[in-house]
Order: C-alpha cells, then sequence, then structure tokens
C-alpha cells in the first residue's frame, strides 16, 4: 500500500529540522566535516531597498559580491565568479517574471555585470523564463545561473531554486502531481544536468501566504531584505523554507508554519540526488544585518 506524506508527517519527519539547528558559521567542527557540507550564504543589508520600498542596486551588487566571495572563500567578487564560469562559457540567468513578484531586474543586472567581469561575453549571456526552452542562449548553455524569488505556493509549498526551473519542462502541468513532487527530475533535463553554477533565491521581499495559483497581497509580503545563495538548490530552498515557515509561525501561529506540504525539497535530495536537504549536512552562514534574521 502506497505511504502518503501528510502534513503532520511532515512536520515530525526530517525535513522539519529546518526549523532546528543547521551548522552556522564559527562553529567548533572540524574543517574536514564542514567541507563535506553544502555551504549556504544569507546576507542581509538594512538599506537593500529604500524607504518607499524600491530596491538599492548598489547594496544588492555589494550583497551578491560578499555571498559569492564567501560562498567560494574569495577575496574578491570578479575571482569568485572565475571560479563559476569561464570566458567562452554561454551562460543563461533562469530569472522569474510572475507579474507580483518577479527576479528584481537590480539582481539580474548584479549577475550579469559579474559574470561580463569574470570574461564572458555580452552576447554570450541571457535572462529569461518562459521561453529558455528555445532561447538560443538556453539551447547553447554551458553554464546556468538560477536566481529568483522565494514565496509560498498553493501546490508545492513553495517556489524556489528547485521550481524555477519548471519552464524547461516540455509540460508544466506533468509536474503538478502529488503537491510538484517531482520538480527536483527538472534538474536532471539534458538542458539543464550538470551546467548550474549558482542559486540565488531572493529573500528581499518574500511573500510566506497566499491562497490559490495566482494570489498576491501585499499583507503577505515582508521586507526582509536578504539573498540567499549556494551551489546546492536544495540546500538553498531548505533555507529559504525554514525562512517562510518562520514568519508564517510569528504571523499565522503555531500549528500555521507550514503551507501545502513542500515535499518536492526533500524529493529532489532522496530520488533525485540533486543536493541535500538535510540540516546537518547545510553550513548556512550568515552575513550582514541581523535584526529579525528568524533563523
Amino acid at each position: 500500500m502506497k505511504q502518503i506524506m501528510t502534513r503532520r508527517d511532515f512536520i515530525r519527519g526530517t525535513t522539519f529540522a529546518v526549523l532546528g539547528t543547521v551548522a552556522a558559521a564559527g562553529s567548533s567542527q572540524d574543517s574536514s566535516v564542514r567541507a563535506k557540507k553544502s555551504r549556504v550564504i544569507l546576507i542581509r543589508h538594512p538599506e537593500a531597498l529604500d524607504e518607499s520600498s524600491q530596491f538599492n542596486e548598489p547594496v544588492i551588487q555589494q550583497m551578491l559580491d560578499e555571498a559569492v566571495m564567501k560562498l567560494l572563500d574569495q577575496g574578491d567578487p570578479v575571482a569568485a565568479f572565475r571560479l563559476l564560469v569561464k570566458p567562452d562559457d554561454i551562460v543563461g540567468i533562469k530569472s522569474n517574471v510572475w507579474s507580483y513578484l518577479p527576479t528584481p531586474p537590480q539582481v539580474e543586472k548584479a549577475i550579469k555585470r559579474r559574470l561580463i567581469d569574470a570574461g564572458v561575453k555580452e552576447g554570450n549571456i541571457g535572462i529569461d523564463d518562459h521561453t529558455v526552452r528555445t532561447n538560443p542562449i538556453f539551447v547553447k548553455s554551458t553554464a546556468l545561473i538560477n536566481a529568483r524569488p522565494v514565496r509560498t505556493h498553493y501546490l508545492a509549498g513553495m517556489s524556489g531554486c528547485i521550481k524555477n526551473y519548471i519552464m524547461f519542462g516540455e509540460s508544466q502541468p506533468a509536474y503538478h502531481p502529488d503537491n510538484c513532487a517531482a520538480l527536483g527530475s527538472l534538474f536532471n533535463l539534458p538542458q539543464v544536468k550538470g551546467k548550474t553554477r549558482l542559486n540565488v533565491l531572493c529573500a528581499l521581499t518574500p511573500q510566506y501566504h497566499g491562497l490559490g495559483p495566482h494570489n498576491f497581497s501585499r499583507r503577505y509580503v515582508w521586507n526582509y531584505k536578504g539573498l540567499i545563495v549556494g551551489q546546492d538548490p536544495v540546500a538553498v530552498d531548505t533555507i529559504g523554507l525554514r525562512l517562510i515557515m518562520a514568519k508564517r509561525g510569528k504571523e499565522l501561529g503555531p500549528g500555521r508554519e507550514l503551507p501545502p506540504v513542500p515535499k518536492h525539497i526533500q524529493i529532489a535530495d532522496t530520488k533525485y540526488g540533486i543536493g541535500t536537504s538535510d540540516p546537518q549536512k547545510i553550513e548556512l552562514i550568515k552575513l550582514g544585518w541581523a535584526e529579525e534574521v528568524m533563523i
């Protein structure tokens, strides 16, 4: 008999440990142990948005630079990006154009700027969402950068870096059954497999609650002013989920930490093998503004 994962099972299970301890910077663990972990950088800045909630491009560039430098243990952002891409790479920046909460253009520009600085020709860089399957840059791409905002989703539970690749699928509805459990398989598609160099989960203005496929309300969006950055999309999404759950618990109350069960994150690890969802195997490093960091 097929076992069904319920909300209660999920909360009590392994993945719910994202609400518990995740290895942080400055721990006393042996470096050989830390080296085996998926490193994720959470960086925040109080001026990432101005008083009118407009994105501050120079600050966002600084945040991205600091995050990637720390991620790759480099002292210069260009040197760090040169570890991610080569001058002859063709790079697709997989963005997200959902009208209510798109990938901020300031984030797209920050990524593109550093790719060019690292030696990639501007003509070999593309930014796209809905037409990635036919976009010539993405068809010929040798490297991908994955960048999108974090928000809840009525089927998957959370829209993060894993779900951002759904447009690479021949049929998007084909990934909807069972709370979008098969989203991790997208990273094994021929157009994608082995190409993702960086995942940038935008937590500048996350959405922590919504009902229905296109539900949006400013009431459930907050100025967190953060970026979650890593090379492992599953680890990045695990941290993003931890943030969403913490905010939901605070604002909506105990027992409402989860939207629909976001099982696809754990399954991306255990079935599709594209990263780790185990908090004990994630090294979370927090940089910058610590006020109400929540995780």
